[in-house]
This record gives structure tokens, C-alpha cells and sequence, in this order.
């Protein structure tokens, strides 16, 4: 465990050199404050409650930007000590493989959390102090989005770790890294919806749309929050899928903790064969 936490530590610190901790913050915190004061604008004339609209608002927001800081974070964790060198001389010291991926993912998780964390918690803490203050179903939405925001952050870190595990060289790397982001979410919903629209005869059974909908991790974190919490869903349009869908809460944080341990894992397997 003492060797998980040194190498966390060093990434960490890494990432404090290279800005990343402050960069992804600050974009974190500008685009959540942008949305949050923006989005309430409204809320006087609809009737809804700040804090709600602000949770359909970075939901919104999340879903693109979170993985793709946290793909940027990890596609080169493997590959990029790799061609640096310095990935013999950190398997010189007695420690495990499966110590070096659990190590790096714990330090990018890290950054993942406190960047989305005090983004997000900032843009709460405006619109609770602009608005007077939340209600406990607000207040337990928008905790619920931002813990929900970081497991959405460690199942895409895991696919990072996963294309940088997988390929030699950076380039590929980024490639492939930028592939998961634009399949899972930006094509893997618009191929959903245009087999929907082909479908004139309406032969794909319900269920099965359902299932192919939930397994795609931003499409089940995406109904986790717009689906999950009454007043949210209602402001979002989305109350009438978390009518029929009766998928619960659960089974969709499953799926994100999924998508977390079987890439990380499948990680840990392939880089304790490779040859460095």
C-alpha cells in the first residue's frame, strides 16, 4: 500500500508541475459558474428551483468535458514512460506492476476529483448564496452529481490506462483516445438514435434500447442525474423516461463502477506480460 500511495504522490506532484491540477480547475470552475449564473437566470419566471437548473446544466456539461480531461490525464500513463525512459527505472524498485497502474490511477483520480469537486462545489456554494440558500432535495441532486461527475471521470481514467497499456508509440495513444471519446459520446447516441428512426415498423423491442442505452457510461450517468431525482428530472424532460425506464439508482452507479474495474483490470493484466 506504502508503494500505491509514493507513486499516487508523484503523480500528483507531476501534475502540479505540468499545471494540469490547475488548468483542469479553473475550466472546471469558469464553465460551472458560467452555466450556474447563466442557467438561473430564469428560475424567477418558471418556478424552479436554482440549484435544480444548475444540475441539468452541468450534467450537460459533464458529459463532455470529464472525459475527455480525464482520457487527456491517462491516455499516456503506460506508453509515455515508456518512450521517456523512466518507466525501467520505476520497475527497478521492488514494487508490482499492478502497483504502478493502481498507483498512477489513484494520483490522475486525485486530480479528476479535486478539479471537479471545487469547480463544481464553487458554483453550488454562488447559487445557494445568490438564491438564499437549498432545499434538501437540491442540495442532495447536485452532492449526487458531483460524486457521480468523479465516477464518470475514473471510468473514462480506465480507459485511458487501457489504450496507453495497448499501443507503443504517444501518437497512437491519442488517437486512440480521442476515438473512445467521440464513440461513446458523441456516435454511440446518434447511431442509437438513427437505428431508432430507421426502424419504421418499430421491431427493436424497448428492452433491448433500454439495456444498449444504460451500458454506454455517460448515457447511464447522464440518466442517474436527469432520471434520478424528481424535480430534476421534471425540469430536464426527463421525467417521463424515469417513468417507464424504473431503472434504478443503483444499477446505474454499477455501471460506471464497471466501466472503472474491468478496464483498469484488464490494464493491470496486459502490462504485467509486456515486455518494457
Amino acid at each position: 500500500m506504502s508503494a500505491v500511495l509514493a507513486i499516487a504522490m508523484g503523480e500528483l506532484r507531476s501534475s502540479l508541475r505540468n499545471r494540469w491540477v490547475l488548468s483542469a480547475t479553473l475550466v472546471m470552475t469558469a464553465l460551472a459558474l458560467s452555466l450556474a449564473l447563466l442557467g438561473s437566470a430564469p428560475t424567477g419566471t418558471v418556478g424552479a428551483m436554482p440549484l435544480d437548473i444548475t444540475v441539468v446544466s452541468l450534467t450537460s456539461l459533464t458529459i463532455f468535458l470529464v472525459p475527455l480531461i480525464a482520457l487527456l490525464l491517462s491516455h499516456d500513463a503506460i506508453v509515455g514512460e515508456a518512450e521517456r525512459g523512466t518507466l525501467l527505472l520505476l520497475l527497478s524498485y521492488p514494487i508490482a506492476r499492478w502497483q504502478v497502474v493502481a498507483g498512477k490511477f489513484a494520483g490522475h483520480l486525485s486530480v479528476v476529483a479535486f478539479a471537479v469537486t471545487l469547480g463544481y462545489g464553487s458554483a453550488g456554494v454562488v447559487i445557494g448564496w445568490v438564491s438564499g440558500g437549498a432545499d434538501r432535495e437540491g442540495a442532495a441532486a447536485f452532492g449526487a452529481m458531483i460524486g457521480s461527475s468523479i465516477l464518470l471521470g475514473a471510468s473514462f481514467l480506465s480507459l485511458g490506462y487501457l489504450a496507453s497499456v495497448c499501443v507503443r508509440q504517444r501518437a497512437a495513444a491519442v488517437g486512440v483516445a480521442v476515438a473512445v471519446w467521440l464513440l461513446l459520446v458523441l456516435a454511440y447516441d446518434a447511431a442509437l438514435l438513427g437505428a431508432l428512426v430507421a426502424d419504421k415498423s418499430r421491431s427493436i423491442p424497448t428492452e433491448l434500447v433500454q439495456a444498449l442505452l444504460i451500458l454506454n457510461p455517460a448515457d447511464a450517468y447522464r440518466l442517474f442525474n436527469l432520471a434520478g431525482f424528481g424535480r430534476v428530472s421534471a425540469f430536464s424532460g426527463m421525467a417521463a423516461v424515469s417513468q417507464q425506464s424504473h431503472v434504478p439508482a443503483g444499477l446505474l452507479l454499477s455501471i460506471l463502477i464497471a466501466w472503472t474495474a474491468a478496464p483498469l483490470a484488464a490494464t493491470a493484466a496486459i502490462f504485467s506480460r509486456r515486455e518494457i
